[in-house]
């Protein structure tokens, strides 16, 4: 997707605690875990939208910065930075 990333902050673990990272735009998310895990991005408590992440799997989602990102409850392994790119 992007040939250069720009890190604009630490990443982080998903947890089902919503957080917007950082009021991050664009954000890297890596699962970690042994198993595909569903990520969840929600505007206050309404859902906009859903992916399955697999394992080992790497995705780059835009996002509001207002927008939350969370995982299913007990689910640990899935990381997540805000970045910038540059094609």
């Amino acid at each position: 997707m992007a040939s250069t990333v720009k890190l604009l902050g630490s990443e982080v673990a998903v947890s089902n605690t919503a957080s917007n990272i950082g009021n991050a735009k664009l954000v890297r998310i890596y699962n970690a875990h042994a198993s595909d895990q569903l990520v969840t991005i929600k505007s206050g408590s309404n859902v906009v939208g859903t992916v399955t992440l697999v394992t080992k799997e790497v995705i780059y989602l835009m996002k509001l910065s207002q927008e939350t990102i969370e995982v299913g409850s007990g689910v640990s392994g899935v990381k997540a930075v805000s970045v910038a790119y540059s094609s």
